[in-house]
């Protein structure tokens, strides 16, 4: 069976007013070779045509080096800065992460990536946490971020937008963020430990702020619902990012278009891509 190529109509892209010159998608399920537990899901049946990029998920290795290279021709370029991601807040210039692999070298260990070159992609994997992809709005630099409940709490995104702010020669508060798809306010359920995580630190009205984005679990005494687009809203609000857009998709909730590892356990991976045009 032959299946269609990845289009962009298979992605997301941010809705943010910068220049044209940054170039950004996030991938979903669909569009790929993958087949189940990796593939499509339509109207509760799987499927073939999943575009699972994990290398670590299980999934055969061809069908992910050929998704992989599916998505590299969708964004133009040969390969993009793979990371080996360990919820933390460890940033990496993109360039260096794309070399070690191009000499046969182990993934660079970082959850996040930035660059101010034309030729260099920074991605980041996931399947619940949520990718924060960062420029200046005159599209001078990038990065992305992986930020699931221990990575932004350790400072990931701040650590991020520090870097680009640099590369691009501005303020922090210059620049613009795009919260990809994650798990949404209404099934991430956690205990006491990750909300002191976010307490911690913060006091008066930011203490609030923060305690307003856990929520008892109706359900489960001694859990929270925590919203974690919010929490990365005033971790990015507390260094001036204020022009923030998305963070309104629900990996668990919309299974037809995302892979959730909450949900599923065994399952694939998507990316977030962030990148300079030449033009």
């Amino acid at each position: 069976m032959t299946l269609p190529e990845l289009t962009m109509n298979d992605v997301l892209r941010p809705e943010w007013r910068v220049s044209p010159r940054v170039r950004a998608l996030v991938t979903t399920r669909n569009g790929g070779v993958s087949l189940p537990p990796f593939g499509t899901w339509r109207d509760g049946v799987d499927g073939a045509g999943g575009l699972n990029l994990g290398k670590k998920s299980g999934d055969d290795p061809a069908h992910v080096d050929a998704n992989r290279a599916r998505l590299m021709k969708l964004a133009g370029h040969r390969d993009a800065a793979w990371l080996s991601q360990v919820h933390g807040a460890r940033v990496v210039d993109a360039a260096d992460a794309i070399a070690a692999a191009r000499r046969g070298e182990p993934a660079l260990q970082a959850d996040a990536s930035v660059t101010d070159r034309t030729d260099t992609l920074c991605v980041v994997m996931i399947a619940d946490c949520m990718p924060v992809l960062l420029c200046d709005p005159q599209g001078r630099a990038v990065g992305a971020a992986h930020a699931g409940w221990r990575g932004l709490a350790a400072g990931v995104v701040e650590q991020t937008a520090q870097r680009v702010a640099q590369l691009a020669d501005t303020d922090m508060s210059a620049l613009h963020a795009y919260l990809g798809p994650c798990i949404g306010p209404q099934t991430f359920e956690v205990g006491p430990d990750v909300r002191d995580a976010f307490m911690n630190g913060v006091d008066g009205a930011q203490r609030d702020d923060v305690a307003s984005a856990f929520v008892d679990h109706p359900d489960h005494a001694g859990k929270y619902l925590a919203d974690l687009p919010r929490l990365a809203r005033l971790r990015l609000a507390r260094i001036g990012v204020t022009q923030v857009v998305g963070g309104d998709h629900c990996t668990v909730t919309e299974r037809e278009r995302f892979y959730s590892y909450r949900r599923d356990r065994e399952t694939g991976r998507m990316a977030a891509l962030i990148w300079l045009d030449d033009k």
